[in-house]
């Protein structure tokens, strides 16, 4: 089985490759620049193809890529500004022309990631039966990616995954995520650590069990639609620090208030893992 994994050399697909390639399949891996492929471990394992999606071809893609079986999307860019509107005016069309290409030439599985800010300000346990209210540009555009390709299954015949994910730690993570901030300023042998009063409660999974859920999640069929990838577990964001210190048997002080909560994020959610979990139980059951 060939699998099509875009954004390979970023965070989480840098561990989906490897997951992958350990499972046995073949992973014909793309990304903007081969530079940076290189410098990975997987680099001579894979079938890499350069590849930048915001730039328009009317190229075969599907040809181009090797004819995979499936396609992991994980590609997504300027990610380091969620407000952006140039997620919904140039990101989106981009990537919905990109996926349209590879299905309208043979493409028959599709798994995208996309994100828990499609909730929008929804408080408590967020199941993927919930409508989307999101309200900033980066989740805007997500969720119309979605309903877009749930417009293409209309006409084309396809497997579809949409796999929301919460958050994530685990090394190779964003310089700002609030783990490697902390981690940074260890390091630095600060004595203050700086964050907001911590008492929002997130959903947190290692990236090693994010890229296995999205794997198990994108390689079967039989449930397709919105499934969260979560723990369903929620945790204040001092207590994840607090742990981490201890994990760590470190000591910093905490500049508690410091920063103020986001505005585009409620105070306390986290993902259901009901339908997640059926889909694992499933998986197990025909295993045995």
């Amino acid at each position: 089985m060939k699998i099509l994994v875009t954004g390979a050399t970023g965070f989480i697909g840098n561990y989906v490759v490897e997951q992958l390639l350990e499972a046995g399949y073949t992973v014909i891996a793309t990304s903007t620049n081969i530079e940076t492929a290189k410098q990975k471990s997987w680099f001579n394992k894979v079938i890499f193809v350069e590849h930048n999606i915001m730039e328009t071809t009317n190229e075969n893609l599907f040809k181009k890529f090797n004819t995979p079986n499936n396609l992991i999307h994980l590609a997504w860019g300027s990610l380091n500004d969620f407000k952006n509107k140039i997620h919904i005016d140039v990101v989106l069309p981009a990537h919905i022309k990109f996926i349209t290409n590879l299905v309208q030439n043979g493409l028959t599985d599709i798994t995208c990631v996309g994100t828990c800010l499609e909730y929008g300000m929804q408080e408590g346990e967020l199941s993927e039966e919930m409508a989307p209210k999101p309200i900033i540009a980066y989740p805007i555009a997500k969720n119309r990616l979605r309903e877009t390709l749930e417009e293409l299954q209309k006409t084309n015949v396809f497997y579809f995954k949409w796999v929301r994910l919460f958050y994530m730690y685990g090394k190779g993570q964003s310089s700002k995520s609030i783990l490697q901030l902390l981690e940074n300023a260890l390091q630095n042998n600060d004595s203050v650590f700086n964050m907001s009063l911590g008492e929002q409660q997130r959903d947190y999974l290692p990236v090693t069990l994010v890229s296995k859920n999205i794997i198990i999640f994108a390689l079967q069929q039989k449930v397709n639609g919105i499934i969260n990838c979560c723990s369903g577990k929620p945790i204040t964001i001092k207590q994840l620090v607090t742990n981490y210190l201890n994990e760590k048997q470190k000591n910093i002080k905490l500049n508690l208030g410091y920063y103020p909560y986001t505005d585009y994020e409620p105070m306390r959610f986290w993902g259901s893992t009901k339908k997640n979990k059926n889909i694992t139980k499933k998986i197990k059951n025909e295993s045995c």
